[in-house]
C-alpha cells in the first residue's frame, strides 16, 4: 500500500508540497481550517529557485499569464526618488540562471496549485493535535475525528499549533514594525509611474515596496513602518487611512498618489513577525515546512520560495531515503543551513532599509549595495531539484 501523507495547511507551501507528493506517487489527504480558500495577501515575489520547482510540477505555462518579469529592482531615495542601487533582472536573469524572476498575486498562484492538486482536500477542518507511534501518526482534529497516516507534515503558517507540539511553545518574535499592504488598479496611476520593475523607496524608519501584477492591471505595494509597539496592533487587522498617511507623509510623490488613490475603507495592517532559527524541526513520523519551520521577516521576498523548496527537497528525500524517520532528518539536514540564513538575511535587510541618517543610507546603497550582491546568487543559484542532498 503507497505511503499515506497528512498535511495541515492549504497554503502555498502545503500545496506545493501536496503537488510534489502527488506526482511522485505517494496519497495525499490536506487539512485546512478556513471555510474556503482564500489567498490572504497580494503580491509575491518567485526567483529562478521557486520558479524551478513550479516547472517541475508542470506549472509554468499556466503560471505565465498571471506573472510580470520586471526589468529591475530600484533602490530609490524615499523623497526624491533618486536612484540608490539597481539590480538588473529581465532576460538576463532568466539567461543567468534559467528561469524568471516574476512578480505575480497570491491569488493566482494559489488558485493554480489548487486547481492541480487531485488529492482530498477538507476545508473547515482545524488540526490540534498529532500523536505518533510505531507504525505511523494520528491527526486529531477540532471536531474529535482522528485520521491516521504515515506522515504529518505541518504547513500551517507562523502560528503553528503543530509546531509548538513537536517543539515546544514558541511565539513569534516581533519585528519592531507593521506593514501596509494593498493592491490598485493601474489605471489609478498615471502610466509614467509604472514601469516595469519593482521600486523600493527607502527612508529613515520605513520604507515602501511598489510593483505592478497581473499584466500590469494591477499595482501592489508594501509599506513597512517601524512602531515603539505592538501593543496596540493586531495580527491584521483593517486600520484608518489617515494613519497610513501620516506614516508616509512628506514621501515621494509616488507613494502619495498610491495612498490617496486607496479606498478608504481597504486599508489593512499587518504586525511582522518571525521565528528564530531552530537547530531541528521533525520527529520520526512529523516534520515542519515553510512558515511553520522557518518563518522570515518580507525583506529578501523569500518567504513563499522557501516553503516551495522545502516541498521539493522533502519529496526528494522521501524518494531516496529507507524510512521516514531518515527521509525527514535528511530533509531537515539539507533545509535548515539555508533557512536559517534567509531568516538572518531578512532581519539585517531590515536594518539597512532603515538607516536613521538620510545621508549614510544613501552612501550604503550607492558604495556598496550592501544587501543585494552578497546575495544575488545565494537565492536563484539553489535549484531543489538538483541540489545534492547529503
Amino acid at each position: 500500500m503507497a505511503v499515506k501523507i497528512l498535511i495541515a495547511g492549504a497554503g502555498i507551501g502545503g500545496l506545493t508540497a501536496a503537488l510534489c507528493l502527488q506526482k511522485a506517487g505517494y496519497r495525499v489527504q490536506v487539512f485546512e481550517q478556513a471555510p474556503k480558500l482564500e489567498a490572504v495577501g497580494a503580491g509575491v515575489q518567485l526567483g529562478a529557485n521557486a520558479m524551478a520547482v513550479l516547472d517541475y510540477l508542470g506549472l509554468a505555462c499556466q503560471l505565465k499569464p498571471f506573472c510580470v518579469v520586471p526589468e529591475s529592482i530600484n533602490f530609490c531615495a524615499f523623497d526624491s526618488g533618486a536612484v540608490l542601487y539597481k539590480m538588473g533582472l529581465g532576460s538576463l536573469y532568466q539567461q543567468r540562471y534559467g528561469a524568471p524572476y516574476a512578480h505575480i498575486h497570491r491569488a493566482d498562484l494559489h488558485a493554480v496549485l489548487r486547481d492541480n492538486f487531485h488529492g482530498e482536500l477538507r476545508l473547515g477542518a482545524e488540526v490540534t493535535a498529532y500523536r505518533e507511534h510505531r507504525g505511523g501518526v494520528v491527526l486529531k482534529l477540532a471536531n474529535g475525528e482522528a485520521l491516521e497516516g504515515d506522515l504529518l507534515i505541518a504547513a500551517d503558517g507562523i502560528h503553528s499549533g503543530l509546531r509548538a507540539q513537536l517543539l515546544g511553545q514558541s511565539e513569534p518574535q516581533w519585528s519592531g514594525a507593521v506593514a501596509w499592504r494593498a493592491t490598485l488598479p493601474a489605471t489609478d496611476l498615471p502610466p509614467q509611474w509604472l514601469p516595469l520593475q519593482s521600486t523600493n523607496f527607502v527612508g529613515p524608519g520605513k520604507h515602501m515596496v511598489v510593483y505592478p501584477l497581473r499584466n500590469r492591471e494591477l499595482v501592489n505595494f508594501v509599506g513597512i513602518v517601524e512602531k515603539p509597539s505592538a501593543e496596540e496592533f493586531s495580527w491584521a487587522a483593517s486600520a484608518p487611512w489617515q494613519e497610513l498617511k501620516a506614516d508616509f507623509a512628506g514621501w515621494h510623490p509616488l507613494v502619495q498618489a498610491l495612498i490617496d488613490a486607496l479606498p478608504r475603507e481597504a486599508c489593512s495592517r499587518w504586525v511582522l513577525c518571525d521565528h528564530k532559527p531552530v537547530a531541528g524541526w521533525s520527529h520520526q513520523r512529523v516534520t515542519l515546512l515553510g512558515d511553520a519551520a522557518h518563518a522570515a521577516l518580507p525583506f529578501m521576498a523569500s518567504g513563499a520560495a522557501m516553503a516551495i523548496e522545502d516541498a521539493r527537497v522533502l519529496q526528494r528525500a522521501l524518494q531516496q531515503s529507507l524510512s521516514i524517520a531518515d527521509a525527514l532528518q535528511c530533509y531537515q539536514r539539507n533545509r535548515i543551513a539555508r533557512t536559517a540564513k534567509v531568516q538572518r538575511l531578512s532581519r539585517r535587510a531590515g536594518h539597512l532599509y532603515h538607516i536613521r541618517w538620510g545621508w549614510l543610507q544613501r552612501q550604503v546603497f550607492r558604495s556598496l549595495g550592501l544587501l543585494t550582491r552578497p546575495t544575488e546568487d545565494f537565492l536563484p543559484r539553489y535549484n531543489a531539484n538538483t541540489v545534492e542532498l547529503i
